[in-house]
Parts: C-alpha cells; structure tokens; sequence
C-alpha cells in the first residue's frame, strides 16, 4: 500500500530502501510478526533492479536459472503482500532522532512522520538523485514550477506541463498525467525513446489524439519571472530555434546515487560504506540495522543473494527491540502452520 506524504505512523521497522534486499526484509520480518514501513526515493519499489535494468537477466538468484530485474521485483511484491507493508514513494528520509521511549522518529523530505524502535537501512549504493539539466536560472524555477518527480497528481491538476525526458519515467508520466492537465508537452532531443514499447505505443496514440504535444529539440532556456515558467526556448535541426508554453516542467533525464542524509546521522562510515556485526547487521548505532549494498564487513560481497541472508539475521536481531518482553520462537517455513496461514498456504 503506498503514501503519499505528509502523515504519522507508527510501525515495528522503518526500512529505507525499496529494492530486493530492502523487499526481503519485509518478508523476513513478517515471518517475525514485525510490521514495517519502507522509505524509497523513486516512485516504485524494485530499486536499481527496476529502475536501471529492469529487462536485464540477473543469473545468481538461486533456484532461478534467469530472472530480470522487473521480474524479480513483481515476485517479492507478490511473496510480501500477506505482511501489507506500507510504501512511501518518493520521499526521502531526511531527519531521525531518537526519542525518550528509546523509538526512533523519522521525518521523509516531505513531512511524513514515522516512529519505531528499529531502523534498517537498505538503501543499495545510496539514495537515487535527480540529474538536473545544464540550463542557467535552473535554482530560480526548483520547487516552484520545475520538478524532478511527481510527488501528488493534483499539483499538477489543470496545468500546462511539459515533460522532458525519453526513458520510463518521461512516458509513464506523460500518460499519467494526461488525464489531468490542461496541457501536455513531451520534450525529447531525438525521435526515439528508450522506454517500454507499450508506453511509447501510448504516447504516440495521444499525440495523434492531439493530447500531446511531441516537440523534438534540445532544450536552451527557461522563460520566466519569479520562479515561475511560462515558456522553454527548443532547438532543432530543422525548426530551429521555438519556444515551448509551459508552466510546469518535470525532467526526467535519469538518476545518480548519493549518499545522502544518512552521512549525517551519526552512524559510522568507512569509505561511504556502514560497518556492521555480522551477527546482526546492526550498525555503530543501537536499534539501526544495515543490510545489502551499503554495509560492510570482512569478505562482503555485493550481492543480492548476500543480501537476503544479511536481511535474515537482521530480522532476528530485531525482533528484541520491536519485543523486547517476548520470547523469540524460531520456526521453519516447512513445519510452521502458523506461518503458512499468514502466507495463505495449506
């Protein structure tokens, strides 16, 4: 079930990162009968798998002799959803303190509150960002009238926007938001675009509709005054210079990963990587855990089949703190009935 921002919860675990490893967990925790909420930066779960090569075949996930990344993000959702885990798409979380119950108290980018006794961080090699164009006057329209992702429809909702970009993101959100613009233009340098061909196939029929506007070119310039668009200069080889209306621009020109606010929250770093027990996976700090890409140990692999055993242990070593007055009872998949009910298996 997804977010969209701006509430308080309360939950067993905060999970930030939304990819393979990130997924397991949640599984894991389950088995447990520990709830979890889990912080991504994009706009759906699957992380680099899904989002970078989601048609690539990944060969080392075992009992798969092929497997692409989409698929194996839509076979964990599906392998999770007994356990209704709560999504935040789109955020990041920005703040945690720890408050005076010893629970720790997350804020995402965008306002939404979340507390729990446990933090795990699965965020692969760090938070996704946002690859901004090289155009000038690009900090005077950030936030106001230029966008790197959507995080409501509604802001959008009776708007003249323009979409730049030619991968998945550009497309999907080019026929997402159609439905409730007032206008729409699609801007890309080149008449070919890199995302699923039955979106492309989508945006062609709006265009032919007149829904959209399709304008080939790179773009120059922003135009406008106070923060806010009203045009974007193109140019073309064969129109040349044109202007584009718009009061409303999203870039989608791709992703690169950072760190980001976890270098300051107080956790030990070596080399941009998080140190951890490889009993637990918890890190320098108690109650936060880190499992996948962005912990480091002696003789780790970057690996998400590493992945799924770290997120195995770390379930168990959080279990004491999200119930700290019960007793852990392990059970096996195989023999548990009481864990083939939640499952749903006979």
């Amino acid at each position: 079930m997804p977010d969209a921002g701006g509430q308080s919860h309360k939950t067993d675990v905060i999970i930030i990162g939304g990819g393979p490893v990130g997924l397991f967990a949640v599984f894991e925790l389950g088995l447990l009968g520990l709830a979890a909420h889990v912080v991504d930066i994009l706009d759906r779960p699957g992380g680099q798998c899904a989002e970078l090569y989601p048609e690539k075949a990944i060969l080392d996930i075992p009992s798969r002799m092929k497997v692409n990344g989409q698929e194996l993000t839509n076979d964990l959702m599906a392998q999770i959803a007994p356990f209704k885990p709560i999504f935040h798409f789109q955020q990041m979380a920005e703040k945690i303190e720890r408050l005076d119950n010893s629970h720790w108290r997350m804020v995402t980018d965008i306002g939404t509150v979340i507390e729990a006794p446990v933090v795990v961080i699965a965020g692969g090699g760090g938070s996704f960002m946002p690859k901004k164009p090289k155009l000038e006057r690009l900090e005077e329209f950030e936030g106001k009238s230029l966008f790197y992702a959507v995080r409501k429809m509604e802001q959008f909702r009776g708007k003249n926007v323009l979409i730049a970009g030619g991968g998945d993101s550009a497309l999907d959100w080019t026929v997402n938001l159609n439905p409730v613009v007032a206008g729409m233009s699609l801007v890309h340098r080149r008449n070919e675009f890199r995302g699923v061909q039955a979106t492309v196939d989508q945006m062609y029929a709006l265009v032919k509709e007149g829904k959209v506007n399709l304008a080939i070119g790179d773009i120059l310039r922003m135009n406008g005054e106070n923060g806010q668009l009203r045009s974007v200069t193109l140019k073309s080889s064969e129109k040349g210079e044109f202007d584009v209306p718009c009061d409303a621009m999203l870039a989608f020109y791709g992703l690169t990963m950072k760190l980001g606010p976890i270098a300051d929250w107080g956790i030990n770093l070596e080399n941009n990587r998080v140190p951890v027990s490889t009993e637990s996976f918890e890190t320098s700090t108690p109650g936060i855990f880190c499992i996948g890409d962005m912990c480091s140990y002696p003789g780790k692999l970057k690996l998400i089949l590493s992945g799924f055993h770290e997120s195995a242990l770390m379930a168990h070593a959080c279990f004491h703190y999200a119930r700290p007055n019960q007793k852990l009872r392990f059970e096996h998949t195989t023999s548990s009935s009481a864990i083939q009910a939640k499952l749903g298996v006979s």
